[in-house]
Order: C-alpha cells, then sequence, then structure tokens
C-alpha cells in the first residue's frame, strides 16, 4: 500500500515589521486567567475553583521551551488545577497569588541574567499592563480589556483560552526562526529526506 504523504511547510505568515518587533525574545511572561483560560471562574458545590485549559495552548508553551525561550506565569490567582497543569506541562516559572506583577517579572528577568528587551509578554487586563509596557512585545487576545488592546503590539484572532496563547507562541517562534525547526521534527518527510 502506498501512502502520499503531503509535505509539512510552515503556514502562518506575519508582516516583517511585527516579526521584527518579536526577534530576539528569550523570556515570555503569560497571564493566567482570560489569556491561558477564558476568564470564567467556575466553582465546583465545595467551593472548588474549575478552569479550562486549551491543549493547543499548552502545546505552544512546551514549544517555547523547546525553542529555548523560558515560559513564565505570573497570576493573581492560585489554584490546584492550576498548579497540577503547569506542572504536567513541565513549566518552573511561576508566581502566583499576586496583582503587582511588574516585581515578580523583574525578578525572573534578574534571575536568569535577561533583560526587558529579549521579554514578550501576553496580557488581557489592568494588573497585566506594567508588564506588558515594559515588554519588547506585548500581545493581547482579541477579547482583552481595551486597554490591554491599545498597548499590545499584536491582538490575536483568538479569544483568550481559546488558542491565543497558542498564536502568541506561535508568533515567537516564527519571529525566532524556530518554527519551521520544530516542524520539520513531525514531518515523516523530514525524516525520510534525513536517511536518503
Amino acid at each position: 500500500m502506498t501512502t502520499c504523504l503531503k509535505p509539512l511547510t510552515p503556514a502562518l505568515h506575519y508582516p516583517p515589521e511585527l516579526l521584527l518587533k518579536a526577534q530576539g525574545i528569550r523570556i515570555a511572561f503569560f497571564d493566567v486567567d482570560g489569556v491561558l483560560t477564558d476568564g470564567g471562574l467556575y466553582f465546583s458545590e465545595h467551593g472548588e475553583t474549575l478552569k479550562r485549559f486549551n491543549t493547543l495552548d499548552g502545546h505552544g508553551l512546551k514549544l517555547l521551551q523547546q525553542a529555548g525561550i523560558t515560559p513564565v506565569v505570573i497570576t493573581g490567582r492560585d489554584s490546584l488545577p492550576l498548579r497540577k497543569r503547569l506542572s504536567a506541562l513541565g513549566m518552573t516559572h511561576a508566581t502566583f497569588g499576586t496583582e503587582d506583577k511588574l516585581p515578580a517579572a523583574q525578578g525572573y528577568l534578574d534571575s536568569l541574567g535577561l533583560s526587558w528587551s529579549q521579554a514578550a509578554a501576553i496580557g488581557d487586563d489592568w494588573p497585566d499592563l506594567p508588564v506588558m509596557q515594559h515588554a519588547a512585545f506585548a500581545c493581547a487576545p482579541v477579547n482583552a480589556h481595551a486597554q490591554a488592546l491599545a498597548i499590545a503590539d499584536h491582538v490575536t484572532a483568538q479569544r483568550g483560552g481559546e488558542g491565543a496563547a497558542r498564536a502568541f507562541c506561535d508568533l515567537l517562534l516564527v519571529a525566532g526562526g524556530h518554527y519551521a525547526k520544530l516542524l520539520a521534527r513531525v514531518d515523516p518527510l523530514s525524516s525520510l529526506q534525513n536517511k536518503a
């Protein structure tokens, strides 16, 4: 039986000026509610907070790590489901339960020997604004608050919790020249060509 394999070529294309703005990123800051989730808070009958995460976003966070870009979560809330999700994704950099996100972000930059010129951030509401202001590249989901949209260098077509974080990750991967290399790892044709 002969199988016709379709080649995998990068399907994402961005304006050159946007890619230039997003180049050189080594660390990416993520909000949770409204970015990695849809912003809704679900409570069980026992008062436990339940969150819905998108697998596309999770894979984007993994791809950033593979590309050498450090994903960092800084969130105003803390919950066991969030901690479990980040642990499952292999994320080791996270600050929980802080509305004052700028000092936390600065702490990560200092500990990793990085600067704001190497930082990107995605946020959706007022607590995220200081980190977005300082970052070299700022992004917001399409359903973010107007103030976040106003300072974003890029607004995703996707809503928070529905692929916005993945869109942000993909853009950083393309701008950094990592996307095609990572895609080649899953392309059977690429491995066949390497054996020839």
